[in-house]
């Protein structure tokens, strides 16, 4: 089965996209199919579940620090002022009993969504928290995890169901915004990928267990 609607963009294609912030929807790129299958590592499925491992026990953390960088009124209005309510967030409603190739896809959408979104805050906390090194530096680190996660993803998609194509959506773009709406967006985002990676966690692991 692949999927072929508006906006999509092949693996390959948003592997090379990952090094940029990126935002809005997907651009069609041509593409053919897979790539051969030696984008896998022998140990895709382990190294896939430690980097979502990863992910949930650290997405808290990096959110407490990106509101102590923030400063007030962040700080003391985090529930009001980082609701994400307002914001586009990909839709995840896979659980645990979901067939395994759809569970991959959301996945994949997640984490592509997140990457571009990353980036996007990434360049907003250097331009206006450049003295923040931990907060810079965990941000780096997380993108590098999500990045790896994705490119696990793409190999696993590819090999074990021939999906080469995904639609995805990607977020509003903070460029041009001001310094508070750019700090607000970057705390939505963070809040709700806390709010998300536990039960993405809770529902990929068991789907890469060893048989």
């Amino acid at each position: 089965m692949k999927f072929v609607p508006a906006g999509v963009v092949p693996f390959v294609a948003l592997l090379l996209l990952q090094r940029r912030p990126v935002a809005g929807r997907a651009l069609l790129v041509s593409g053919s199919g897979c790539p051969s299958h030696g984008l896998c590592r022998s140990n895709v499925q382990e190294q896939t579940r430690r980097q979502v491992a990863v992910l949930n026990a650290t997405a808290q953390e990096l959110f407490s620090l990106y509101l102590k960088c923030q400063g007030e009124p962040f700080s003391s209005e985090s529930d009001k002022l980082c609701n994400p309510a307002g914001i586009f967030f990909p839709a995840f409603r896979v659980n645990r009993t979901s067939e395994r190739k759809e569970v991959m896809v959301a996945m994949y959408k997640l984490f592509a969504f997140l990457n571009a979104s990353l980036g996007n805050i990434t360049r907003d906390q250097e331009e206006l928290n450049p003295v923040a090194k931990e907060l810079l530096e965990r941000l780096h680190n997380t993108t590098k995890t999500t990045r790896g996660l994705i490119s696990n993803l793409t190999c696993l998609l590819c090999k074990n169901y021939n999906i080469f194509q995904v639609d995805v959506r990607y977020g509003d773009s903070s460029k041009g915004k001001s310094a508070f709406k750019k700090k607000q967006q970057g705390c939505q985002v963070l809040r709700k990928y806390v709010q998300v990676i536990g039960q993405a966690a809770r529902v990929l692991l068991p789907h890469l267990s060893p048989s």
